[in-house]
Order: structure tokens, then C-alpha cells, then sequence
């Protein structure tokens, strides 16, 4: 083989080393690039997990004093209720006496008025 056989030879096998060593460049700058966007995305996405816990935080906050709320609404609610169960009670028993009262009264008068007397003429306790 001529030296310019070998110098031809030569060429081209740097030529082809060239073109794989392009290759490599080429690759590994798209493995750079798209490492560079991963790593991107896994701190957006350490981002969103902060504010996620943050927002479940605050959720789990609401929540609590919601129930907190609701139970010293449901104690007012019981209070409310027991006292108008008191004051029904109450009522009640006044509207019994007033007319358990009410039928003595006018029984003393029915029996006053068949022995002649009026109600002005009965005792002042028992007129009214």
C-alpha cells in the first residue's frame, strides 16, 4: 500500500471518529437537556407537595374548629331545649293551678250563690 493509501485510510477513519464523537456530543447534550427538565419538574413537583400539605393543614385547621364550633352549637341547642322544656313545665303547671283555682273559685260561688250571696260578698282571697 502507497502512503497516500494510508493517509486516505487515515482520513477516513478520523472522519468516522469525528462523526461518533458528534453522535456522543449530540447525545449526551439531549441527556442534559432532558435531565436538566427532570430535575425541573421534581422541584415543581416538591412545590406542589409543599403547598398540598399546606392546604391539608390549614383543611385539617378548619375542620377542627368547625367540629369545635358544631359541638358548642349542639350544647346551646340542649341548653335552649331544656329550658323551654322548663319553661313549658312551668307553664303548664301555672295554667293547671289557675284552673284547678278557677273551678274551686267558681264552685264557692256556685255554692255562695245558691245561699244568696254575690261575689263581692265573698272573701277577697277567694274573688280573685
Amino acid at each position: 500500500m502507497s502512503d497516500v493509501n494510508k493517509h486516505e485510510l487515515r482520513t477516513s477513519e478520523a472522519l468516522q471518529e469525528w462523526r461518533k464523537a458528534e453522535q456522543a456530543v449530540a447525545v449526551a447534550r439531549r441527556g442534559r437537556l432532558a435531565a436538566e427538565a427532570a430535575a425541573s419538574a421534581a422541584n415543581e413537583a416538591l412545590e406542589a407537595a409543599h403547598a398540598t400539605a399546606l392546604a391539608a393543614q390549614a383543611s385539617l385547621d378548619a375542620a377542627t374548629a368547625a367540629q369545635r364550633s358544631a359541638a358548642k352549637g349542639a350544647e346551646a341547642a340542649r341548653l335552649a331545649a331544656v329550658a323551654t322544656v322548663d319553661d313549658v313545665t312551668a307553664a303548664t303547671a301555672e295554667r293547671t293551678a289557675a284552673v284547678v283555682e278557677g273551678s274551686g273559685r267558681g264552685d264557692v260561688q256556685a255554692g255562695c250563690g245558691v245561699a244568696g250571696a254575690a261575689s263581692e260578698d265573698l272573701p277577697r282571697d277567694v274573688a280573685d
